[in-house]
């Protein structure tokens, strides 16, 4: 029994640190079965995969071996990184 507890957690520890390679956000891609190549957004954590929404709609639980991260293209348009600046505020 301790053997088979031992082999579980290495394992677990192994799924973890393959999930912590990605972020909540990032753009991934994996192969399913009868659908070929699917590409979408990780948008969870689970307790041995990542959930992903498609760029169909589709929301996928995946092992985090199976992902690739995607390239981000610079106009894609599901992410704006524009920094927002705030009037100072006078203090006189």
């Amino acid at each position: 029994h301790r053997i088979a507890a031992r082999l579980r957690i290495l394992q677990e520890l192994r799924t973890h640190r393959q999930m912590l390679e990605f972020r909540i956000g990032d753009r991934v891609s994996f192969a399913a079965s009868g659908h070929g190549v699917l590409t979408g957004t990780l948008v969870k954590y689970n307790q041995k995969s990542v959930t992903v929404i498609t760029e169909t709609g589709g929301r996928w639980h995946v092992a985090p071996s199976l992902l690739h991260r995607c390239s981000v293209r610079e106009n894609d348009s599901d992410v704006d990184l524009k920094l927002i600046r705030f009037p100072e505020i006078d203090q006189g």
